[in-house]
């Protein structure tokens, strides 16, 4: 028997494990794929000589968190490394901004773009840096983040805090037209808005966009020497050495509840895993509350809360082994480990209402990754391994393009879609195709069949909408890892404060079993889960919700 129990071997499932194993618990991961790392894996598979990241590639959260700089990963191997220059946004125009880590490149790229954009740029930043500590602890920490909060407010008084809780909930498009004169800083915000499942007229992508770029200007987009799951790896490593196991191939399909409570789990061929303290759950939160934990253990309440539950966009990602670095019309955009691909806010918003109607959109906005450009380990000297993915709706109504994808997913419709993906990206680089070596498509169903967590293609574990966001997150009035059956604690994205590879979802579940080690310990959350009165789904005078 371990004192806690971790399914899934994702980042957040790894951190999580490696927070328990560092207080002196014994624990073990069960992961159902044959190996560790979720979205965070590697492999040569569409070309032996090329290294591809099969999910995630860039890591400025991971960069920023201080979740995993406690955990000293580059003890266990782990190396970062950097292309020369963070995000390009080209446009079909020829002009290119881009952000860069040193803070007056970045101005001057956008003020070619629009004069007194530098300094707007700058003033930005300088907010950035004067709130940034606090604004990542508040990030990372549960909610409420109440000590950031308060330290925020003194530090910029009531007047001050109030102007950055409005720019951190406008729609991007508008934060971007309030800041800059030009194109150039309104693309870099809204691209990077976009990143999530946030169109450029969203309540609150304003301050993701923020947010990302900030990051991007003070820790760059870094990625892991020889490839993403190198991360992954070194999680395990250090959780090994500290006594944790993990174990692959091993699907859980149920979270037994015993007296109230969670005292392990049950897997696919019958094995049986006791959990003496805690089980955390790396999964979904669908599959936590529909699949895993019997209902009648879950308050009615919460059933109906899930029900409402709004996953991200789908993905289609497409990866790539080039005899030669992509040719990029702007110049801007070579040196840049990530590159977006839109010409401007209008095909952003374009886009955005695409997916909203349900359809496939004709000119997918992508984000293209160059590995190599990020880490000369990843492919030969003078090629480039590279990749690009697109965001998708979940349920496919039409096509906006001409060729009639119906979201079968056949192998024919993944070609076409994949020609689709080519022809944006040759609009920005004349001859990209000529230079295609291999490539190899990941459609929403393969995505999902190599990570059950990537429900359709989703790589947010929810949507990154206000609605469904910090005390929204996963249902209302929750926002913390705690759920309705004691012992039982979400870890993964679908938890506060959502998707990255950033860790906080893992570490915050590990605190939390930490500070509730005895079998009677209910915390306030799950006290108002169970209802009031201690009866499930119900309170006195009244009936719970249908």
């Amino acid at each position: 028997m371990s004192d806690a129990v971790v399914v899934g071997a994702g980042p957040n499932g790894l951190v999580a494990a490696n927070v328990l194993a560092d207080a002196g618990w014994g624990v073990t991961v069960l992961e159902e794929q044959p190996v560790p790392g979720g979205a965070v894996r590697h492999d040569r598979g569409v070309h032996p000589d090329y290294v591809s990241d099969v999910f995630s590639s860039f890591y400025p959260l991971a960069a920023a968190s201080p979740v995993l700089r406690r955990l000293r990963l580059e003890e266990y191997g782990l190396r970062w490394s950097h292309a020369p220059a963070v995000v390009a946004h080209p446009l079909t125009d020829g002009r290119c901004a881009v952000l860069d880590r040193r803070a007056d490149v970045t101005a001057d790229s956008l003020e070619a773009f629009g004069p007194g954009d530098g300094a707007a740029w700058r003033r930005l930043y300088e907010l950035w840096e004067d709130v940034r500590a606090d604004v990542l602890e508040a990030l990372f920490t549960p909610f409420p983040p109440v000590r950031p909060a308060v330290r925020l407010g003194r530090r910029l008084g009531a007047a001050g805090a109030l102007r950055l809780a409005r720019s951190l909930t406008l729609p991007v498009r508008r934060l971007g037209e309030e800041e800059f004169a030009g194109e150039g800083g309104r693309i870099l915000l809204a691209g990077n808005a976009l990143h999530a499942d946030l169109p450029p007229e969203a309540a609150g992508s304003g301050g993701f966009g923020w947010l990302m770029t900030m990051l991007g200007q003070s820790y760059g987009f870094p990625v892991p020497v020889g490839g993403s799951g190198e991360l992954a790896r070194a999680l395990v490593a250090r959780l090994e050495v500290h006594g944790g196991t993990v174990l692959c191939g091993r699907r859980v399909t149920e979270v037994v509840v015993r007296g109230g409570r969670a005292v392990g789990v049950r897997t696919a061929d019958g094995e049986s895993v006791a959990a003496s303290r805690a089980v955390l759950a790396d999964v979904s939160v669908p599959v936590l509350y529909g699949e895993l934990v019997a209902a009648e253990h879950v308050p009615r309440q919460v059933l109906a809360d899930v029900r409402r539950f709004q996953w991200d966009f789908g993905t289609f990602k497409v990866d790539w082994t080039l005899d030669e670095p992509a040719p990029w019309q702007c110049a801007g955009a070579a040196g840049a480990g990530t590159v977006h691909l839109a010409d401007g806010v209008d095909e952003l918003t374009r886009f955005a209402a695409q997916l909203a109607m349900d359809r496939v959109p004709d000119r997918p906005f992508l984000l293209f990754g160059q590995m190599t450009t990020a880490d000369a380990t990843r492919s030969p000297i003078g090629t480039e391994s590279a990749w690009a993915y697109t965001h998708l709706p979940q349920r496919i109504r039409a096509d906006a393009g001409e060729e009639g994808i119906r979201g079968t997913w056949s192998r024919h419709e993944q070609e076409v879609m994949a020609d689709r993906v080519e022809r944006q990206v040759e609009r920005f680089a004349p001859g990209f195709r000529s230079l295609v070596r291999a490539r190899r498509v990941l459609a929403p169903p393969t995505l999902q069949s190599l990570d059950r967590n990537l429900h359709g293609g989703a790589i947010n574990g929810g949507t990154a909408a206000m609605h469904q966001q910090l005390f929204f997150r996963p249902g209302p009035g929750t926002g913390r890892p705690e759920t309705a059956v004691p012992g039982l604690f979400l870890a993964s994205a679908g938890a506060h404060p959502g998707g990255g590879v950033h860790g906080a979802p893992g570490a915050n579940a590990a605190c939390a079993a930490l500070r509730c080690r005895t079998p009677a310990a209910l915390t306030a959350v799950q006290r108002r889960l169970a209802g009031r009165d201690g009866t499930r789904g119900k309170r006195r005078g009244g009936r719970g919700a249908p």
